[in-house]
């Protein structure tokens, strides 16, 4: 194969050996750009990354130079302004600074400001201490709307003359609810118990505050108890050891009636004996509100119980003779009946009182035992 200079120039232009020589430059030159933005972005290269295609770093801005912020700085302070003593002296003349901590006494935290106070309502100002102890308690919210609101503990009422008659046990109650049986002791009952000679000592408190549903039943309807609005009352005991029972068919009639009258007038329900079997040993007495102001008496008054002839035997008069007399007489009375059944027995049988004999056989005659 010949060669010669003129095929070459022919083969291979200048004009073709530029372009391939300003190729091979616009390569070098970016090759070198990309290897210099490489080894700018990271800090170091990765073990055997010889041509430097690791995980690329991010590059900084071509405007990531630092330019130093200028802060204002605050005015000099005027000579003739006062010094900072001198500012701080008037405020410690004995009275610590309400802007400042104290230096002595460590920070506190600020304490809550105390909830504002209840307000007292109508009732539980009327109800004073000379009608009754019955100091105030919480709120109660229980499950099922149980519960209410100015509620007080009723211990006792006070009388008129300032006897206190007890409430045992204490009945939790809503205060209109305690006023209204502090009324009614102190109006009706107090004349009852002077026309039996004596005076009211105690209330027989059979149930007052419970969350429950009416006769203690599961699923019915809220009672006035699960609200603190009734009261049950089994007796009234009095100080000369008598006790008015409300449902005591032993007490006298018109005392019952009296009470009855007088509970149905003050209070909007009342069940006793004859409501329903739940209310036959008490009286349950509320304040439930309905609708037009309706009202619910349901107390039969039953006559009292027949009285039952003793069964012990009659006590023995005064004019019997000495049980010891009276028994030997009785003993001698009982000798003499005793000598004339055995002569009786000693007389011969009749005729009639043989033994018949059986037809052809004939047998002893035997001694008829007694």
């Amino acid at each position: 194969m010949s060669f010669s200079l003129p095929d070459f120039r022919r083969k291979w232009s200048c004009r073709g050996n530029m372009s391939a020589r300003a190729a091979m430059v616009t390569a070098a030159l970016g090759l070198t750009l990309v290897l210099a933005d490489q080894a700018a972005a990271r800090n170091y290269a990765a073990p055997l990354d010889i041509f430097g295609f690791g995980t690329p770093r991010p590059r900084g801005s071509a405007h990531s130079a630092k330019i130093p912020l200028k802060i204002p700085l605050p005015k000099p302070r005027p000579e003739e302004a006062p010094k900072a003593t001198d500012e701080a002296a008037p405020e410690t003349d004995g009275k610590p600074s309400l802007d400042k901590p104290s230096q002595d006494k460590p920070s506190k935290p600020a304490e809550a400001a105390p909830p504002p106070e209840k307000q007292l309502s109508a009732c539980r100002i009327a109800l004073t201490e000379e009608i009754a102890v019955a100091p105030s308690i919480p709120d109660i919210h229980g499950p099922g709307a149980c519960g209410g609101e100015d509620l007080v503990r009723l211990e006792a009422i006070v009388l008129p003359d300032r006897r206190k008659v007890a409430v045992k046990p204490a009945a939790i109650l809503r205060c209109t609810m305690a006023s209204a049986i502090a009324d009614w002791v102190r109006t009706d009952m107090v004349p009852l118990a002077a026309s039996l000679s004596s005076t009211i000592t105690d209330l027989d408190n059979f149930d007052s505050f419970e969350c429950r549903g009416r006769n203690r039943v599961v699923g019915a309807m809220l009672s006035e108890h699960g609200k603190a609005n009734a009261l049950d009352v089994r007796s009234l005991k009095l100080a000369n050891g008598q006790s008015i029972g409300l449902t005591d068919r032993t007490l006298s009639r018109d005392v019952r009636e009296r009470v009855l009258h007088s509970v149905c007038t003050r209070f909007s329900t009342v069940l006793g004996p004859g409501s329903d079997w739940y209310h036959e040993d008490h009286i349950h007495l509320d304040l439930a509100q309905r609708r037009n102001d309706y009202r619910i008496c349901q107390w039969n008054v039953w006559d009292p119980l027949p009285r039952v002839a003793p069964l012990l035997p009659a006590e023995r008069p005064e004019e019997a003779p000495p049980r010891e007399v009276a028994a030997k007489s009785e003993g001698a009375k009982d000798g003499e009946n005793g000598g004339a059944d055995d002569r009786e027995s000693a007389k011969p049988a009749a005729p009639g009182d043989q033994p018949k004999a059986d037809s052809g056989k004939s047998k002893p005659a035997t001694k008829k035992r007694r």
